[in-house]
């Protein structure tokens, strides 16, 4: 019977503990032995081809198949209650004093202007203003931990350090050196001259 063939890189369900558990391959040791990051918590653990099963998929397959109750799903939209109401002759003496070329919504009412929306910060922005100011490498149980606390960030995620840790590989492999963030060790990150020159900008904007 032929071995299985685990891929570098990979995400395969590993046995580590007597749990299967979510594992992304970062090397072999040698001798059927391999070490990885567990995707759900960032830990670093080892183990041997017999406890993975699976063919392996690429981090964001994994991240796709997740539940969407572990994502970071946006707030639903509130319900409309109230039921419409008929026109009155009031809304008629509205209209007839409406400017020429004024903005007007349902009944002939003027529009009144939107004010623009906040954008909130993301995950990976607030990644990398915790990493600024750590100003060393850290591991991202800490990073979403201290982004929480100072309110830098806003999730309703079951599994928070797993997002961040797939969304920093992510930029990492799909900008390259462009990338705000780089692997230091055994999962954990710190920011590149980059990062650094864009929280700054960030942090300017801010003040």
């Amino acid at each position: 019977m032929a071995k299985k063939q685990i891929q570098i890189g990979l995400v395969y369900s590993a046995k580590v503990g007597g749990t299967f558990l979510p594992v992304r391959i970062d090397k072999s040791l040698g001798h059927g032995r391999y070490e990885g990051d567990v995707m759900t918590s960032g830990a670093t653990v080892k183990f041997s081809t017999d406890s993975v099963k699976g063919d392996g998929e690429t981090v964001e397959q994994w991240q796709a198949r997740r539940k969407p109750k572990e994502r970071d799903l946006p707030d639903p939209a509130p319900k409309a209650t109230g039921k419409r109401k008929k026109s009155s002759h009031s809304e008629f003496a509205v209209t007839a004093l409406i400017e020429p070329g004024a903005k007007t919504g349902k009944k002939g009412q003027p529009k009144a202007d939107k004010p623009a929306k906040e954008r909130k910060p993301s995950g990976l922005d607030a990644a990398a203003r915790v990493l600024r100011e750590a100003g060393e490498p850290m591991n991202c149980g800490d990073i979403v931990k201290t982004a929480l606390e100072k309110g830098y960030w806003q999730t309703g995620g079951k599994t928070p350090s797993a997002t961040i840790y797939a969304a920093i590989l992510r930029e990492i492999n799909v900008k390259g050196a462009d990338a705000r963030f780089r692997k230091t060790e055994r999962g954990h990150f710190e920011l590149t001259a980059t990062g650094i020159a864009a929280r700054t900008a960030a942090a300017k904007d801010v003040e």
